[in-house]
């Protein structure tokens, strides 16, 4: 007999998304050491099924597998329970395996700060062992709950197309899959999880969606939302890449000599192809990008469209946006445009 479905699921996942890895990878020789993937594992159902699936599927393949569990520190025992985490990792074969502990900061909120600092120890993890790519555990779920999010947030386009299958270093093989696949997957190959008290707490806006606003929409609409809201993930991300390359393009023909942006040529364009041009511009003179609303490019917009001989707008990270002889400059405050 073969694997139980859902171990079946989660090993196709990994095995297409490491053949995607592999074809992505210069030629290289026989001497070579083997190419390292790293997955990124909590100790929860999503991140246990994802290591044990890399575990499977690596060597068949030719790659190393190996591990990062982050301590954020923000529970008791946390540094003991990565720790725990890291050692049921090994047993699975996987080495390297890192313990990464992190300092998570305010910036942006504490859902926003953790990440942050999560990111920073993956790829600072992957760097130190020359890792070509580390897998993230995402489910289709997290695709629902991250459009939902953004819907809330009046984002754009960009936003609502959720979390990219691949993203530079990372790849997440489990979107097309639902979390109660993972569950499954641990449950039969007798894998022990750790839910994250965090997960369900309300005070904390992911969690509401999951366990509040989620159940209630499936039971107002009916099964299949969350299927339905991460099919339309894919399709906002269809769009958005489109107009991101149409902006990518129009930028470089409304910039002038000194990189200022002639704002006749910004007006001719379409709003959505303009504010992502906008966009790119205040994140290319130094404003993050996780902290720039669709407010602030549209305020910045008005600099363009409804010009009525507005002062220069502040932006995140310290950028000036500042409209003078039908040109619009970007810099930081103090510094040169």
């Amino acid at each position: 007999m073969g694997p139980h479905p859902a171990v079946a699921a989660i090993r196709l996942a990994v095995r297409r998304a490491l053949a995607d890895v592999l074809d992505s990878l210069p030629p290289r020789s026989s001497a070579e050491p083997p190419p390292l993937v790293l997955a990124a594992v909590s100790g929860g159902a999503d991140s246990m099924a994802l290591a044990s699936a890399l575990a499977f599927e690596a060597p068949k393949l030719g790659i190393r597998a190996g591990a990062v569990t982050v301590d954020h520190g923000l529970q008791d025992g946390s540094a003991d329970r990565a720790e725990g985490v890291a050692a049921r990792l090994r047993t699975l074969g996987l080495d390297p395996v890192d313990v990464a502990g992190v300092t998570v900061g305010r910036r942006g909120g504490p859902e926003a700060a953790a990440r942050d600092a999560r990111y920073e120890a993956l790829s600072a993890s992957a760097r130190s062992h020359g890792a070509c790519s580390v897998l993230l555990g995402h489910t289709r779920d997290d695709q629902a709950e991250t459009v939902l999010l953004g819907l809330a947030r009046g984002s754009g386009t960009r936003s609502l197309s959720g979390m990219p299958a691949v993203n530079g270093l990372y790849r997440r093989p489990f979107l097309l899959l639902d979390r109660d696949s993972t569950r499954k997957a641990c449950h039969v190959q007798g894998l022990d999880v750790w839910e994250d008290p965090h997960n369900r707490d309300p005070a904390y806006t992911r969690a509401r969606v999951r366990h509040e606003a989620l159940p209630v929409l499936e039971k107002s609409l009916g099964k299949g939302v969350v299927e339905a809201l991460a099919r339309t993930a894919q399709l906002f991300r269809d769009d958005a890449d489109a107009l991101d390359t149409w902006a990518a393009s129009a930028e470089q023909d409304v910039r002038d000599a000194d990189g200022a942006l002639d704002t006749r040529r910004l007006d001719s364009l379409p709003s959505a192809v303009r504010r992502r041009v906008l966009r790119r511009a205040a994140i290319a003179a130094g404003s993050p990008a996780g902290s720039l609303f669709a407010r602030h490019v549209e305020e910045v917009d008005r600099l363009v469209t409804g010009w009525r001989g507005q002062g220069p707008l502040n932006l995140p990270g310290g950028v000036e946006a500042r409209r003078t002889c039908g040109r619009l400059l970007f810099r930081r405050a103090g510094g040169e445009g």
